[in-house]
């Protein structure tokens, strides 16, 4: 048997992980694990974790990092209870040099004593205030994913790691961007305020119907296009780096925390949690 979208949307946060464990449900996370903070997920070699975390510390919109697991421990411990990054992600993506080799719904048989997971904040998280101020998210709606685009801002480079922010967008109602930036403002660990308003031709989009990652969104009339800094501009920083190994989450498929979406400090909410 396999779940569904329309079943899991009501789901909490550790029976949603276990269907993902299970295989049972393989899609995107957008709309799911309501009130819990989503993250994107990359994984490396311990030899280039400390260059990777710099890399994050220096680009914080697109890579806020939510929590760091130890060397070659799959148990992401302060990210919620039971955890583990090699089987609770829908899909990740492996990169091989730099490249893309495949994609797989379980990084068991890859996993290595050396290895380091990095959990980013996602714009996921916000949207369910969004939501609840009614805003219509047209990927959620649609159970589609989340358009991203390559932009041409520039990240500050940390080791091998370089290269242009992703950005994901949402089309908001023209009256409404000042609301949707101050609602969004108040999730810095899911990337916060976007990054640009308008044309997308400003920050080098040429197409808004030919995404690089996701499904392309509609523009309806009085309507205008919001970019938010994403979780997915350290897959474009891997491909400069070209390390042996390296795992990321597949673009839209989050790890689904336990910690609240309006944490300030994810560690300190995790040992909070865990504790009641």
């Amino acid at each position: 048997m396999t779940d569904s979208y329309q079943q899991l949307q009501s789901a909490d946060a550790a029976t949603l992980r276990r269907a993902i464990r299970s295989g049972t449900y393989t899609g995107h996370t957008a709309g799911l694990g309501r009130g819990c903070l989503q993250a994107n997920i990359v994984i490396l070699p311990e030899s280039a974790a400390l260059d990777f975390m710099r890399y994050c510390q220096r680009n914080p919109k697109p890579c806020p990092i939510t929590g760091v697991s130890d060397t070659g421990n799959p148990m992401m411990q302060t990210m919620g209870h039971d955890i583990d990054i090699r089987t609770d992600v829908s899909a990740y993506n492996v990169y091989i040099d730099g490249k893309l080799d495949r994609s797989l719904t379980s990084i068991s048989d890859i996993w290595r004593d050396d290895l380091v997971a990095f959990a980013l904040g996602c714009s996921f998280t916000f949207e369910n205030a969004l939501q609840q101020s009614g805003f219509s998210i047209w990927h959620i709606d649609a159970n589609k994913t989340v358009p991203m685009f390559r932009s041409s801002i520039d990240t500050v480079p940390a080791g091998p790691f370089s290269g242009k922010m992703v950005v994901s967008m949402r089309t908001v109602p023209e009256a409404r961007v000042d609301e949707v930036v101050a609602i969004s403002r108040r999730y810095p660990l899911a990337h916060g305020a976007p990054v640009h308003v308008g044309d997308p031709s400003a920050i080098g989009i040429a197409d808004l119907s030919r995404p690089d990652w996701g499904d392309a969104a509609p523009l309806s009339a009085g309507h205008v296009p919001v970019f938010w800094a994403c979780g997915v501009t350290p897959q474009v920083a891997i491909e400069a780096a070209r390390l042996p190994l390296c795992i990321t989450h597949k673009p839209g498929h989050m790890l689904v925390s336990d910690i609240p979406e309006d944490a300030e400090n994810p560690i300190l909410s995790s040992n909070s949690n865990h504790k009641s």
